[in-house]
């Protein structure tokens, strides 16, 4: 069996999107989704990370609470999912794909609303019901 390609795991938070509720879909409608393999090194400095394997996704952007009417805009707000940290994750543990994407999707649009990790915790309860397994 074959890894679940960087395509594979965008359909994957595509379709946890689509059960989001609508007001958090009418405030993501300007986030970019990114998957790549891997953060690159000046992230995993910036988080002071030793191993790019540490991190799953990271909102990179600034989130409403701060943002400002006068802000210049400076490229969209993207929300970066790592795909082999995310592998490895999969593999080491016992939640299914889907599940692991939703919570670090979830997690990451909940930094861009502010959130609680309570408030996120609830998120992710919501949309996990169903949910899209790839096991």
């Amino acid at each position: 069996m074959l890894a679940p390609s960087l395509d594979d795991i965008a359909e994957i938070g595509s379709a946890t999107l689509t059960r989001l509720p609508q007001e958090f879909l009418e405030n993501i409608s300007e986030i970019v989704i990114q998957v790549v393999d891997f953060p690159d090194e000046e992230i995993c400095r910036d988080l002071d990370v030793e191993s790019p394997y540490e991190i799953l996704g990271l909102y990179a952007g600034v989130d409403l609470a701060s943002k400002s009417v006068l802000d210049q805009p400076d490229g969209p707000d993207v929300i970066f999912l790592f795909r082999r940290p995310i592998l490895d994750c999969w593999c080491e543990g016992e939640d299914n794909l889907a599940d692991i994407i939703t919570h670090v999707l979830v997690h990451e649009i909940g930094h861009h609303f502010g959130l609680s990790d309570e408030a996120m915790e609830m998120m992710e309860d919501a949309v996990l019901s169903p949910t899209t397994t790839l096991n």
